[in-house]
């Protein structure tokens, strides 16, 4: 059983460190194209993506996000790329990034629920000038050989 000064002490730690966790996909099409969405509430182009829920494992988070926004369903595995810290958006925000190769997924009905405006697949080397930092950052680490940061 834990004691009541674990308990007082693991609820201090939460208030005094929250954190937040999202999940993001780098989603291949038959010809290497990755997806991007953009969303109605801010500006740039994403990778498919969102937040974690209480009590939700990431690859499960995944899938929701992927389905939800892009109409990806996966079917196959992905590959965990990295952990990143997106501090610069969100304070003690992470951002937990996978690799969806083209043979593990298969085209779904959306339901963003007027979240995403467009969608678009984009040759990850002529991304256009709205994309993200994180997300040009990312793309360069996994198909140009750009340098793995540990922030977003």
């Amino acid at each position: 059983m834990v004691s009541l000064r674990t308990r007082v002490f693991q609820t201090w730690f939460r208030l005094q460190r929250p954190m937040t966790l999202g999940v993001r996909g780098v989603v291949e099409n038959h010809s290497g194209q990755v997806l991007l969405v953009h969303h109605t509430y801010t500006q740039g182009w994403f990778l498919p993506g969102g937040g974690v829920e209480h009590a939700e494992p990431v690859a499960t988070a995944l899938k929701r996000e992927l389905a939800e926004e892009g109409g990806i369903a996966l079917t196959g595995p992905s590959r965990l790329v990295g952990i990143y810290s997106n501090h610069d958006v969100f304070r003690n925000d992470h951002v937990v990034l996978y690799h969806v190769p083209f043979a593990s997924w298969q085209a779904c009905p959306t339901d963003h629920q007027g979240e995403i405006s467009d969608l678009r697949w984009c040759d990850p080397d002529a991304l256009p000038d709205a994309a993200t930092p994180g997300t040009r950052r990312r793309l360069a680490q996994l198909f140009s050989g750009g340098p793995d940061s540990p922030f977003w």
